[in-house]
């Protein structure tokens, strides 16, 4: 059999570049913020707090993904365009493409390295069940896995052939399953003689399969038609708005057609996705009795009514043909004359340039964030020490020509300032419990149990019908409710801030404390997600999907998906409030402990030059010593900072210019 031998691509994707880039650039960054955080924490200049966002910025770097999804009716060439992008360097079709009807599931290929190469398929009866896709994700009984093995690639293309497979049900099945209804006749699939209609047999497939783009993060979904998209709530409210892009594929010959605005209107007319839209197959306009330029125009008409019947810019709208960029990397060996001619490297272009230039402005933002963060904490916390050093320094440089007499002197007001220092640590216990307890209130109000509440409210409100207007009402109302949430959460939040400025000031006034209160994170975002999720979730409230949630097993899946999204919205946003009370709290801890320290070795140095007089000159040449040691910290920690920062920054200036032809202007980073 043959081995799956990479075939030599010199003409290289844009995409495929620029993913290339974006990976060596994250794991640069990543090193270069490990060892800011490592040098502050063997230190001991990072509270919790710095610790868990050092932590969560490594673990977003390591595991950054780039989603794109490819929707489309049956027959226009979804996964050829796929295999063209991203799997010519197979040598041949990775997934399933031949003519009828292939992918009749989703499909996800994406590669976890703690997983084996393999396929997995989630049967379509599963869907009675009324779990969500992510809840049966995490369980591996449902699933069936089919081993792939990557170094054959007949083995491989007849395994993955496996998500073309069908089966026949009576009505009544396709109907609990989503695929029949009688409210609407013109989408359902035809009869046979037996009365049975054809439907998937899988509802879900995954596919884990370490192809060097799925390794830097590339995760590709692959769509089937009208019928099994509006069937499968969490593929419309889940992965295709979490998608950073959606290609939308049509057939050049026929434009648009019904059940293709279909799809576009109910499942991709939100204004938030990015999308582009793709008229493939091209090559089935070449007309003998026609000139090129005809045929030209031809395809020229068809981009502009695309444009114009789905309301996007033109320039969003590609004209190429899928079978001849595969062949032009495939068979010719990386023609590029045949590759350009093919239509596709525009289209890639332009993934590459809105992509990857939107995840870097986001990695970018997360990054700098991240490291000035951690330089003003740990500047704030040096320049602490410092101080109390130079104080230090200061009384030693006194005792010169003191008597003994005079250091027992010094070393009981030391002490004694030491047991006046420790009156602070009551009020700390006490502005502790009252941050502990607006806290508390905080997270009642954005916690889990008040969702559900929430929930089973609108549940209530709906009643036996779901599909009435009823339904619409009830939900609109209960997405108030939890906007209002919100809004409550972050004047609680506002409260816990003043609380903390007024006590900080007097504590920092009365005991030389250097405590700082952050700015209060902003809920506006988790608001703005909540309009995202009315607009999704709210169009199944109305006339045109209401028959769906009549379907047995959908109004549980579309209730679990709701709560599950709300869940994820909520817990971000009391994660950032607990994160930012944490680190309120976790410099209190740590300048606690810092002034302890400095009162011991206070005590400690007055002691040793008590015992002997020598001893004075050398502990001023330590302590002096521990100043530079700490001058010299504070130049290390700001030149890794800067390094930090300015890798981020390069980011921007070394964009290769195949990915920088249609960007738009780039705005300055702050």
């Amino acid at each position: 059999m043959p081995a799956l031998t990479p075939v030599p691509v010199p003409v290289r994707s844009a995409i495929a570049h620029g993913l290339d880039m974006l990976a060596s650039w994250r794991d640069e960054l990543g090193q270069q913020i490990s060892g800011l955080g490592r040098l502050l924490a063997d230190n001991e200049l990072l509270d919790d707090a710095d610790v868990g966002t050092v932590s969560a910025l490594r673990e977003r770097l390591a595991s950054d993904k780039l989603v794109v999804a490819f929707v489309a009716e049956f027959s226009r060439g979804k996964s050829e365009l796929i295999n063209a992008i991203f799997f010519a360097d197979a040598g041949r079709r990775v997934l399933p493409a031949t003519p009828g009807r292939t992918t009749m599931c989703p499909v996800e290929l994406r590669y976890d390295e703690d997983m084996p190469a393999r396929l997995s398929l989630l049967p379509i009866e599963t869907r009675l069940r009324g779990l969500s896709l992510a809840e049966l994700r995490g369980r591996d009984e449902p699933w069936q896995h089919v081993p792939l093995d990557t170094r054959d690639a007949r083995m491989l293309a007849s395994a993955l052939g496996a998500v073309t497979r069908t089966q026949r049900v009576s009505v009544e099945q396709a109907r609990a399953l989503g695929f029949w209804s009688d409210e609407q006749p013109d989408d359902n699939p035809p009869q046979a003689a037996d009365g049975s209609v054809e439907v998937p047999a899988w509802r879900h497939a995954l596919i884990n399969y370490p192809h060097p783009l799925l390794q830097r993060g590339l995760v590709v979904i692959d769509t089937p038609g009208l019928n099994a998209i509006g069937a499968e709530p969490e593929l419309t409210l889940g992965l295709l708005p979490n998608a950073h892009a959606v290609v939308f594929v049509l057939a050049a010959d026929t434009g648009v057609t019904k059940s293709d605005l279909a799809i576009w209107r109910e499942h991709l007319g939100a204004a938030s996705l990015e999308r582009f839209v793709v008229l493939n197959k091209i090559d089935t306009l070449a007309d003998p009795l026609a000139t090129p330029p005809e045929v030209a125009a031809q395809i020229e008409r068809q981009r502009s009514d695309a444009a114009a019947t789905l309301e996007v810019p033109p320039a969003r709208v590609f004209a190429l043909s899928a079978r001849d960029a595969l062949a032009a990397r495939v068979e010719r060996g990386a023609d590029a004359d045949a590759l350009a001619a093919s239509g596709l490297p525009p289209l890639e272009r332009a993934l590459a340039a809105e992509l990857l230039q939107r995840r870097r402005e986001l990695l970018v933002q997360s990054v700098l964030a991240v490291v000035q963060q951690l330089r003003a904490s740990g500047t704030r916390r040096l320049a602490d020490r410092r101080r109390q050093v130079a104080e230090q320094l200061l009384e030693l440089r006194g005792l010169r020509g003191k008597s003994g007499t005079k250091l027992r002197m010094m070393i009981e007001r030391v002490d004694a300032e030491a047991a006046e220092f420790e009156r602070c640590t009551a009020r700390l216990a006490a502005l502790r419990a009252v941050q502990m307890r607006i806290l508390r209130s905080v997270m009642a109000v954005l916690g889990s149990d008040a969702l559900r509440v929430e929930v089973a409210a609108m549940q209530s409100a709906i009643g036996a019908r779901p599909f009435n207007l009823g339904g619409r009402s009830a939900f609109a109302a209960l997405m108030t409710r939890l906007r209002a949430a919100l809004a409550r959460a972050e004047a609680q939040s506002g409260e816990m801030r003043q609380m903390l400025d007024a006590s900080f000031a007097q504590l920092n006034a009365e005991f030389g404390f250097a405590f700082v209160v952050s700015p209060l994170p902003s809920l506006a975002a988790y608001a703005k997600e909540l309009g995202r999720i009315e607009d999704n979730y709210g169009r199944y409230f109305g006339f045109g999907q209401a028959w769906r949630m009549a379907t047995p097993g959908f109004a549980e899946q579309f209730r679990r998906m709701l709560l599950a999204k709300l869940r994820v919205v909520f817990e971000n946003a009391a994660g950032e409030i607990e994160l930012w009370s944490k680190a309120a709290s976790g410099q209190v801890e740590l300048q606690l402990r810092e002034r302890r320290r400095a009162f011991a070795r206070r005590r400690e140095a007055l002691q040793r030059v008590q015992g002997a007089s020598d001893d004075l000159e050398q502990r001023i040449a330590e302590v002096q010593q521990q100043d530079e040691q700490l001058a010299t910290m504070h130049v290390r920690i700001e030149q890794l900072a800067a390094q930090a920062e300015a890798g981020t920054r390069r980011l921007y200036d070394d964009t290769p210019a195949t990915l920088a032809l249609d960007l738009p202007p780039r705005q300055q980073v702050a």
